[in-house]
């Protein structure tokens, strides 16, 4: 009972806390061994790029993601906006309609997100794809940032940065999203300075066009499906802080649980349909990489997590000693901040420190509510819109 109560709390410490300080640990050391990579020059570099924008039901926001579209800096002529609205039963089709310079793809069926990709998929011809989601925001520069990427000819796709604009007082769902967020950045800064990045989010990624692999259409997250299906055939997956895609918070913390508990489920499906990805004797410094980050969130940790805090209560009966005492108080102080934190949400209460211990217990159940979801075959691929807050002006993108 004591080697299992320490090995689960090692597995656990590693994937929040271990796994990070060994990467910055492994990029230092790199970067003293190695020259710095091809990309990383001034030299400007402009290849044809198609931007798509897959918008279901956004006639909020979906005026302003044209304007932020067209307001990048890039060269006209070697940039195409698509935007495709298929299943769209409000405004947002013929809303699209009235600007000039974008290429219009609707069609009434509604068949999923990856449907309508691969629909428009179909007519691009430039030698760069960049996805970005409808709600989200993109600096002027962004194009240019993740394209330069490429110049490395091993470099598959190229994420960009996800961030979230919070408001000075922010509840639950905006202070846990904002940290969890900076810390992925974090991460994913860290993992492409070691090798590759392990996925793609679809407020920001991009691809090169001629690896567009198959997607299952009943896939339920397809950006990061996409980005490591191009990762098996062998190619890396660079990541770009500069290029980054705003959005406020979701609405609450039930519509958080929704969207993290679909994630859990696409992060299982995804998990089963990458055998590659996780074979060691195939990329073994990727699959180190993406069972590190991805594969140990999404399957054993939330399960370890109250594992652990049954086996500590177990040694605390059984009187093994009194760190056994003081872990447990730990632990129990831990949730009760997330408890507090809890409450203060429900009574509009907003002091971040508390909301900070709820979001990762939210975030840990969604993975174990995710899993059984998939498994029950309850999950739906067809994307789901998570209400965002409105009252958050987004700054000015340079």
């Amino acid at each position: 009972m004591v080697f299992m109560f320490w090995f689960c709390l090692a597995i656990i410490a590693y994937t929040f806390v271990g796994y990070g300080l060994l990467l910055y640990m492994l990029v230092g050391l790199k970067r003293i061994w190695f020259k710095s990579p091809a990309w990383n020059n001034t030299r400007e570099f402009l290849p044809s790029v198609t931007l798509i924008v897959a918008a279901y039901n956004e006639e909020g926001v979906i005026e302003e993601k044209i304007k932020n579209s067209l307001e990048i800096d890039y060269p006209s002529e070697k940039l195409e906006i698509i935007f495709i609205t298929d299943g769209s039963t409000d405004r947002t089709p013929k809303m699209v309609q009235q600007f000039e310079g974008i290429t219009h793809l609707h069609e009434a069926a509604r068949r999923g997100k990856i449907a309508a990709i691969k629909r428009a998929m179909a007519s691009v011809k430039s030698d760069i794809t960049v996805f970005t989601d409808a709600n989200t925001f993109l600096n002027k520069a962004a194009i240019k940032k993740l394209v330069r990427h490429y110049r490395t000819p091993s470099v598959g796709a190229v994420a960009g940065e996800k961030r979230i604009s919070l408001p000075d007082a922010a509840d639950a769902s905006a202070a846990g999203e904002g940290f969890y967020w900076k810390y992925e950045s974090w991460l994913k800064r860290l993992d492409y300075a070691l090798y590759s990045n392990v996925g793609a989010a679809g407020e920001l990624f991009s691809i090169r066009t001629a690896l567009f692999p198959y997607v299952e259409e009943d896939t339920i997250i397809d950006d990061h499906m996409i980005a490591m299906r191009i990762a098996e055939k062998g190619y890396i997956i660079g990541y770009e802080p500069k290029a980054y895609a705003s959005e406020t918070a979701s609405e609450n913390t039930s519509e958080e649980l929704k969207r993290k508990i679909r994630i859990a489920a696409g992060g299982m499906q995804s998990i089963l349909r990458l055998p590659i990805a996780a074979n060691p004797f195939k990329y073994p410094v990727f699959c180190f990489q993406y069972v590190s980050h991805r594969v140990l969130r999404w399957t054993i940790v939330p399960f370890l997590l109250v594992l652990v805090l049954l086996l500590n209560v177990l040694l605390v009966i059984r009187e093994q000693g009194s760190i056994y005492v003081v872990m447990l108080c730990g632990q129990f102080a831990f949730y009760a901040l997330a408890l507090i934190g809890m409450l203060m949400e429900r009574i509009s209460l907003k002091i971040k420190a508390f909301f900070i211990p709820y979001y990762f217990c939210l975030m840990n159940y969604a993975v174990i509510a995710g899993i059984f979801r998939y498994f029950s075959g309850r999950q739906s691929a067809v994307w789901e819109k998570s209400k965002r807050k409105n009252e958050v002006k987004l700054p000015h993108l340079k």
